[in-house]
């Protein structure tokens, strides 16, 4: 018997080793200008059920805040495919390691609104963003 169901996407996760304090490490996920300095601008406000923009390639992305726990977990919902993004935050003694999660795709071949391409093309794309900004720009900037 054959499985026609269509599954959708894996979430996007990257995690990082970053040589720094856990609140310092939060500062960069819970201010607008923190998230500024690593990912995209922002007029973000750590409250739930905050409405603000994320400034993306695509223009102005509309965002909530959905979830916070300081200083391990902030959640946001990202423009209007559904995405939800997530940053946990876990202290190892003067370390923090860092996960990013980047959810909510869906088919692969449900067009992204904004970009007007398959999903499973967006996320692709976006998970290779993801390597270099969690990886490399989060982890300079953090640990600058």
């Amino acid at each position: 018997m054959t499985n026609n169901k269509q599954e959708t996407l894996q979430d996007i996760k990257q995690t990082v080793l970053v040589n720094a304090p856990i609140q310092k490490v939060w500062d960069y996920v819970s201010t607008a200008e923190g998230i500024e300095a690593w990912f995209m601008p922002n007029n973000f406000k750590l409250e739930k059920g905050y409405e603000f923009q994320v400034q993306s390639p695509f223009g102005p992305s509309p965002c909530k805040v959905i979830e916070i726990s300081e200083p391990n977990r902030l959640s946001f919902e990202w423009d209007i495919d559904g995405w939800i993004v997530t940053f946990i935050l876990k202290a190892l003694g003067e370390k923090t390691e860092f996960t990013l999660i980047h959810g909510g795709w869906k088919y692969a071949d449900t067009i992204v609104t904004k970009a007007q391409q398959p999903s499973s093309i967006i996320r692709d794309t976006m998970e290779q963003g993801w390597v270099g900004i969690v990886q490399h720009k989060f982890k300079q900037v953090v640990e600058g």
